[in-house]
């Protein structure tokens, strides 16, 4: 029965760590984005910010999980390389969407709030998940 507490908080520990990456992975998103995001999803429901933000939370969870099957040691150190790959991953999106903008003509936060869907978005999003993989790789 120990066992099992033990492995239900590890797994509580990891999803509220997966959580924290995600809302992380969120407030990058928003800063990277004119307009507040949220508006830009939930009120104006613009495809481009959306499709950029899940993506965005799909790497997170593709590093996440990684480090996660991966981790050997006790749950802190799990915990700790979860977190640390987690925000590697992030930072490694956030560079990309920044390197993307510099060598594209016009400014890819424009394009993320127009109305209409832009394929220069669908690129960003392919990078995000792209980086994420190759985290992951790394990882293993």
């Amino acid at each position: 029965m120990s066992i099992l507490l033990y492995e239900a908080a590890a797994s509580l520990a990891y999803g509220v760590l997966g959580i924290v990456l995600m809302v992380l992975g969120y407030l990058v998103v928003d800063l990277l984005t004119p307009g507040k995001l949220h508006e830009l999803v939930w009120e104006h429901r613009n495809r481009n910010a959306s499709l950029l933000l899940a993506t965005n939370l799909l790497g997170v969870a593709i590093v996440v999980a990684t480090a996660i099957y991966v981790s050997t040691g006790g749950l802190a150190v799990g915990l700790a390389s979860a977190g640390v790959y987690g925000l590697i991953g992030l930072a490694l999106m956030a560079a990309s969407f920044l390197l993307i903008d510099a060598i594209t003509p016009g400014r890819l936060g424009d394009v993320l709030t127009a109305d209409e869907t832009h394929p220069a978005v669908w690129v960003n999003c392919s990078a995000h998940v792209a980086i994420a993989v190759m985290v992951a790789a790394a990882i293993s």
